[in-house]
């Protein structure tokens, strides 16, 4: 996050002249609109902020960000954004990508960004589907989804988005819905405070081509969805169901209450965003259909960047070396000249 002054600043300061072009009820809107909201109440320097994104539906953001923006290739956004944070560290740099954009074709390059704790804001766009391309199925795509590429229904295994950026040492990582303006908001300004490696899933509806993909997310939240929030108890259904750690390590849902048969709530398992990587990743296993799916601020964890420690080395070298003569360091070492009769000198 860039140290500036808070300006006062409208959704429509962060709105473009570009018109926006997406499918009729796709979930990107909602996104969109909640970005440019949020970024204005905080009151940020659109001259300082950039938006960079790959290949996809999703990736036609920055053309509607009142902000700097880079429309790259495909699968290379968290690439030319690292560059960018690291020759200009002073800069706040969103990623936008979406599940195919970001974890298939550029799923090496989304890996070393969060390993090097880059400090990045990337949310990835998830709707289980390649939508630009007309509806092959993607990386997160459940078993049996029926598309172009898949007439029979896929057979591939899905990848957990949360289970990877975990793996992969994401430093902030958090779940929203398109629908749920007011948690997304409330990510969004969180994420903008962390400093390190950020990875928002953003669950997004396809209307097109996959259309109700987290209908029960969205139309159910109550018994599909675990609110989760810091210090409390991993609760749903009201308050009537929880989730507890079985003998064998294994999560498991109970009925709260101290009657026969139900678990006490001291037996719950209580969220810490600060917890080990271990207790985030319990969380980023529970699934639908079998887990209700647990929305908001999963994990997060203060360390060094890696734009931050690269600035460093490279003050540290002027201050021993100073700041260098590249006509010595091209001549220095092992130098010889090929004279015209090919001896060499």
């Amino acid at each position: 996050m860039s140290e500036a002054i808070k300006l006062k600043l409208s959704k429509k300061d962060l709105e473009t002249d570009q018109d926006v072009r997406w499918c009729p009820g796709c979930g990107d809107y909602a996104i969109l609109a909640t970005v440019q909201r949020t970024l204005a109440n905080l009151g940020i320097k659109r001259e300082n902020t950039v938006f960079v994104s790959g290949i996809g539906c999703s990736s036609r953001f920055p053309y509607y960000m009142n902000t700097y923006g880079f429309h790259t290739i495909h699968g290379r956004a968290p690439t030319v954004a690292s560059g960018l944070k690291i020759t200009r560290p002073d800069l706040d740099v969103w990623v936008i990508t979406g599940d195919g954009d970001g974890l298939s074709i550029g799923g090496n390059h989304m890996i070393h960004t969060l390993r090097r704790n880059m400090d990045l804001k990337i949310i990835l766009f998830n709707n289980q589907i390649y939508g630009l391309t007309k509806g092959q199925y993607s990386p997160t795509s459940s078993v049996g989804t029926k598309a172009p590429s898949t007439p029979s229904g896929s057979i591939d295994h899905p990848l957990n988005p949360i289970s990877l950026v975990l793996g992969a040492g994401a430093t902030f990582v958090a779940r929203a819905a398109d629908t749920d303006a007011k948690m997304m908001a409330s990510i969004l300004e969180q994420a903008y405070a962390h400093k390190g490696a950020v990875f928002i899933e953003m669950l997004q509806n396809c209307p097109v081509f996959n259309d109700g993909v987290w209908e029960g997310v969205k139309d159910d939240p109550k018994n599909k969805q675990i609110l989760l929030v810091d210090g409390k108890p991993l609760l749903f259904a009201e308050g009537k169901k929880g989730i507890k750690l079985g003998a064998d390590l294994r999560p498991e849902i109970v009925d709260v209450g101290d009657g026969p048969g139900q678990t006490p709530l001291s037996q719950i398992l209580v969220h810490t965003e600060k917890g080990s990587p271990v207790y985030a990743n319990l969380l980023a296993q529970l699934t639908l259909p079998d887990f209700p799916i647990p929305m908001g601020v999963l994990y997060r964890l203060e360390k060094p960047t890696y734009d931050t420690l690269a600035t460093a080395q490279i003050e540290d070298a002027k201050a021993k070396l100073g700041l260098g003569d590249l006509n010595k360091l091209m001549f220095a070492g092992m130098t010889w000249e090929v004279g015209a009769d090919g001896t060499q000198h």
